[in-house]
């Protein structure tokens, strides 16, 4: 059985791997637990660069004793900034960008994304994306506010132009309305 399927992180990371090159600049726009940081950290090698990002300082310390664990802190950058001002930060051209919206597990559950921050940080993220770079999203729909995120997702990825963009989206069709589903945005090229 290929366990990718059950997972959504495991599917999007096989997507990724392949395209993150030893060297590459790449940005975890919710750090969250420190998961998708650490693998991001362990693609990019001793020569590239993490930007790790998120709110809250909780999931960074959590992401910092992680990559400390495993020996990767030199390759990432944490900043306690909302994904909407990661230009203030990032100026460099990404290979990757990975979004895992909602909460952070284990913690206080109405600290949540939010619709105008998510759809800004997508914005910004796919101005620093290089061309042949992937942007992932997992969206959570179990919590508050979530459904109104997820349709402003969906209506800004819709203003995207074809020609510049290509956008895949996956649900689990047998897990009900408010299982979590994933989106890949390739940029084709600049524009």
């Amino acid at each position: 059985m290929i366990r990718e399927l059950r997972d959504i992180q495991g599917l999007l990371r096989a997507f990724l791997q392949p395209l993150i090159l030893p060297g590459d600049k790449v940005m975890d726009a919710t750090a969250g637990l420190g998961r998708d940081t650490l693998f991001l950290a362990e693609c990019v090698g001793p020569t590239g660069k993490v930007y790790a990002l998120d709110i809250q300082e909780q999931a960074l310390a959590g992401t910092r004793r992680l990559l400390s664990e495993k020996g990767m802190a030199e390759r990432v950058s944490l900043h306690c900034l909302d994904h909407a001002r990661c230009r203030e930060v990032i100026t460099e051209r990404l290979r990757a960008v990975i979004f895992n919206l909602g909460y952070l597990p284990g913690s206080d559950h109405t600290i949540v994304t939010l619709k105008e921050s998510t759809i800004k940080g997508m914005a910004e993220a796919l101005i620093l994306l290089q061309a042949g770079g992937l942007l992932v999203l997992t969206v959570y729909r179990g919590h508050a506010g979530a459904a109104d995120e997820a349709k402003g997702i969906q209506e800004f990825l819709k203003t995207l132009p074809k020609q510049n963009y290509s956008v895949l989206e996956g649900r689990y069709i047998n897990q009900g309305n408010k299982s979590p589903y994933w989106i890949m945005v390739q940029k084709n090229r600049e524009g």
